[in-house]
């Protein structure tokens, strides 16, 4: 089947987005980018606030969520197999379903992030408070060296971007294995916590696993989606890997273990460890556990460790961001000038926009330090739902298209599909409902839905009037597929 004129320019796009890029992320570092993008500060700090409304019943919906994460990722798969780009889903989306799609795709996901670097640089200040030697700095003094730090890390290049989230990562996960075993030894040993037994006791006298009823565990859920937020960063990341089809596989079927052990384990230890009771919002519950442990010094290199997590997705926010707006720009979807690169290759310009927001973050801090965290927390769960469901959107597309002989198989397939994909799309819409009933942040969140999309619905307007959307300024695919080769050839030298 020919391809329309449309499609052929669409995948110019695509391909023009790539164009200048650095292909510099290692086989290592794409690993540790999946991990840090599983584990984040969902789970160090989250998990304590949830673990207070819901109880052990946190670790069903972890492992629950989990799943739908995994799925996620695979249908990401697929798509990178078919067409590895730094601009993931919006340009999956230019692809399969339009550039008006693109657009909303790729805004609503500058959303997600916008908010979540907001939430970041916010746990960071209130960590940072849990030495009582920074008591009496204000909360926006952290966020705002938090926001210079990853700054100047992002604007040098992405092997330097790719460096800091493989330590930051590697630091993680230290954190979590050596909770886990020093947690199964005094779970095993039966070393009293704070003057408890650890043991199923800690659940079955603390009202059982769903303390307070089914309603909360499943009201929870959009929560705990906003803890897996960063997933899908993987898929931004193939475009700069050096060799993604090889790679990416291997890491995205590594994501589902590492969800069963660090957030289902280690909910299910903490419960057993200390009774849920004793974990509440605004300290990591593994902060909390060490300190109660009494191990001198515990609690604070944990207290760093959860920083640095804060740290890597405040990272990984303002890298997804620029790559993300540099292909909306290409595609007409944003403002033109937003697809400059740096002498880095990097897209300075957009990091430069996500960092206006974060400033705007700071001053948040600055106003009402106490509700920043939940107030921009469900704005930034719209922007992950309406994320992963382009994804498995734009999966099914391709699926449909490979079948009708328009493209070629991808050995890397998602399993069962499509029943698995259209359980995916299910399970998202239900948590859009299960919002809906969490009064009053997540009722107020669902009722600004209709809001967003005038705006979008009118940014689209002023674009076209602008003559930004489908311009006829950009290369052909030939072209474009001739510079991106020319540069990835001057890439492979000068790193020989």
């Amino acid at each position: 089947m020919t391809a329309s004129k449309e499609h052929l320019d669409h995948i110019a796009r695509i391909d023009a987005a790539e164009a200048g890029l650095k292909h510099g992320l290692s086989n290592r570092q794409i690993q540790m980018i999946a991990i840090g993008g599983a584990i984040g500060t969902g789970l160090f700090l989250g998990a304590g606030a949830r673990l207070q409304l819901a109880g052990p019943a946190l670790a069903v919906v972890y492992l629950a969520c989990g799943v739908i994460a995994f799925l996620i990722l695979r249908a990401l798969g697929e798509l990178v197999m078919h067409r590895p780009t730094s601009g993931s889903f919006v340009s999956y989306s230019r692809e399969f379903l339009g550039e008006r799609a693109s657009y909303v795709a790729g805004w609503l996901y500058f959303l997600n992030w916008a908010m979540t670097g907001i939430v970041d640089i916010t746990a960071v200040a209130l960590y940072m408070h849990y030495w009582h030697a920074f008591g009496d700095v204000p909360q926006w003094v952290f966020a705002l060296i938090a926001l210079v730090i990853v700054t100047a890390t992002n604007m040098v290049g992405v092997k330097w971007f790719g460096e800091m989230e493989f330590w930051f990562a590697i630091l993680k996960v230290a954190a979590l294995v050596l909770f886990l075993v020093i947690g199964v030894v005094v779970l095993g040993a039966g070393i009293h916590v704070g003057g408890h037994t650890p043991g199923f006791a800690m659940i079955s006298h603390n009202g059982g696993i769903f303390p307070h009823g089914l309603l909360p565990a499943v009201v929870i859920t959009q929560g705990v989606i906003f803890a897996y937020a960063g997933v899908e960063i993987l898929g931004v990341a193939a475009g700069e890997a050096a060799d993604a089809r090889k790679i990416l596989p291997r890491a995205i079927n590594s994501v589902i273990w590492r969800i069963a052990l660090f957030y289902v384990g280690s909910v299910v230890l903490l419960v057993l460890l200390l009774p849920w009771t004793a974990y509440h919002a605004g300290q990591s519950p593994f902060v909390t556990f060490f300190h109660t442990l009494g191990i001198a010094g515990s609690g604070s290199v944990m207290n760093i460790i959860v920083i640095t997590a804060a740290l890597s997705s405040l990272n990984s926010g303002l890298y997804s961001t620029g790559r993300v707006l540099r292909s909306l720009a290409i595609g007409g979807s944003a403002p033109t000038g937003l697809a400059a690169l740096n002498a880095q290759a990097v897209p300075y310009k957009g990091i430069a926009v996500t960092v206006i927001v974060y400033l705007i973050g700071v001053v948040l801090n600055y106003m009402v330090p106490s509700q920043v965290f939940e107030l921009v927390l469900n704005i930034a769960s719209v922007g992950v739902l309406s994320t992963w469901a382009f994804i498995v959107v734009c999966q099914m597309k391709l699926r449909a298209s490979i079948n009708r002989g328009e493209n070629e198989p991808v050995a890397f397939r998602m399993p069962f599909a499509p029943f698995t994909s259209w359980l995916a799309l299910v399970f998202l819409a239900a948590v859009v409902v299960v919002m809906a009933f969490d009064y009053p942040d997540g009722t107020v969140t669902v009722c600004s839905i209709p809001v967003l999309a005038i705006i979008l619905a009118v940014g689209w307007i002023l674009l076209k009037k602008r003559g930004e959307v489908m311009s006829s300024t950009l290369p052909s695919a030939t072209l474009t597929r001739r510079v991106f080769d020319r540069d990835k050839d001057k890439d492979d030298r000068d790193e020989d």
